[in-house]
């Protein structure tokens, strides 16, 4: 008679984690980097403004140089216009801006006490309008006594980043080919097309969302200015400069710049404020479904969800900082994936066209690099870079056309 085997034993439901040596150098290593990167995060911070500030600049240098300027001269040029144009709009604004100030702060009891009067007038709005009527500021003045010391020495920290990155990025422009040349002799030749196409992509990225910033922002100051100007509103030039710099967030810039303008124009009376805030709105329908689209063109390409996921990731890593590179660079990431190839899990996409263009400009970079110095074959490298996003621009406009004709044509 056989004999049963004895039934096995039961698997242990532990989970057995056994370290290697490779393995714990590595985790060493990664938490090295991480440290560093938080200490040297400042520094990170002057090397992005400065890039910034480089692609911003950039075009500008660029044209001039097409127009057979030296690029020294046209570097000079730039910063020195950049730095007369700051330096005059500063001396006509700073003295007014601080004289309405400081109007605002001794008027601001009676502007807080005709604000909570209309507001108690009706029974939705009684309850707010006692809560600003009794607003104390005696624990806000002590709190910010005790603390603006440490503000003042961060003010003047920062300032002194920003003037480290404006030097940094004056002599990025300056050393471009030098720099260019050992950046490139650091990737393999094989990649050196791909890199190009990245830089000239992150340039043309970084450079139109700082314009366009910058011309939505003047946009919405001067708005609001001649409005508050028309309505009689007192203040307005330092109401205006608050809300053109409140433009810069997305969403969340309207609620910022039209506050302080209704609370301005409280004293004014009920009308006035109607009049100010259907102005304001409708200027900020005209600018996020007209100017933005204007200003911006195709240059982030991010839908509405990834631009508020973006700002929500930045302001809380590094806020205010944080929200406004968020958007360059969550469009960065958008186009390394589509530079790099990337084949996403949700996508099946017939790309042999393009990776056969690609294949063509490598043998085409190959052939003219062959014994040729990296500084050099960085520059043939940007040539062949700048032909392919040209012609690529020039065929995207020719169907955006062909579509509209279509379209016009169908209707």
């Amino acid at each position: 008679m056989a004999m049963k085997s004895p039934p096995p034993a039961p698997r242990s439901s532990l989970l057995r984690v056994e370290p290697t040596p490779k393995g714990l150098l590595l985790v060493g290593v990664a938490l090295a980097v991480a440290w560093v990167a938080l200490k040297l995060l400042p520094v990170v911070f002057v090397l992005v403004v400065a890039m910034f500030l480089v692609g911003t600049l950039g075009p500008a240098v660029e044209w001039l140089e097409r127009k057979r300027w030296k690029r020294g001269w046209a570097i000079g040029v730039v910063f020195g216009s950049v730095l007369l144009f700051t330096l005059a709009l500063m001396a006509l604004t700073v003295p007014s801006l601080i004289e309405q100030v400081s109007s605002l702060v001794e008027k601001e009891a009676a502007v807080r006490g005709q604000a909570a009067d209309w507001l108690g007038k009706s029974k939705i709005t009684a309850q707010l309008g006692d809560a600003i009527r009794n607003v104390h500021y005696d624990e806000l003045v002590k709190s910010s006594a005790a603390t603006a010391l440490e503000y003042s020495s961060r003010a003047a920290e920062t300032m002194a980043y920003v003037a480290s990155a404006v030097f940094l990025a004056l002599y990025i422009m300056i050393d471009r080919d030098r720099l260019r040349g050992g950046m490139f002799a650091l990737v393999p030749r094989t990649h050196h097309i791909e890199l190009s196409r990245i830089l000239l992509n992150l340039e043309t990225i970084v450079g139109g969302y700082i314009r366009g910033q910058a011309l939505t922002c003047a946009f919405m100051m001067v708005f609001t200015f001649v409005l508050l100007v028309a309505c009689g509103v007192r203040n307005a030039l330092a109401i205006a400069l608050f809300a053109g710099i409140a433009d810069v967030f997305p969403y969340i810039g309207v609620f910022l710049s039209v506050g302080p303008a209704l609370a301005a124009a409280a004293a004014r009376g009920p009308v006035i404020v109607t009049v100010v805030f259907v102005a304001m709105m409708a200027y900020e329908e005209l600018e996020s479904r007209y100017l933005v689209p204007k200003v911006y063109g195709n240059t982030l390409r991010l839908p509405s969800s990834v631009v508020l996921f973006s700002l929500l990731v930045g302001g809380t890593l590094m806020g205010i900082p944080g929200a406004l590179i968020a958007l360059p660079v969550a469009a960065g990431i958008r186009m390394l994936v589509e530079e790099l190839r990337v084949a996403l899990p949700g996508e099946d996409v017939d790309d042999s066209a393009v990776r056969a263009e690609d294949a063509r400009d490598e043998a085409e970079y190959e052939r003219r690099v062959d014994g040729v110095p990296a500084k050099k074959a960085a520059a043939i490298a940007v040539e062949i870079a700048e032909e392919r996003i040209d012609a690529e621009k020039t065929e995207k406009s020719a169907e955006s056309e062909k579509t509209k004709r279509d379209e016009d044509h169908a209707t």
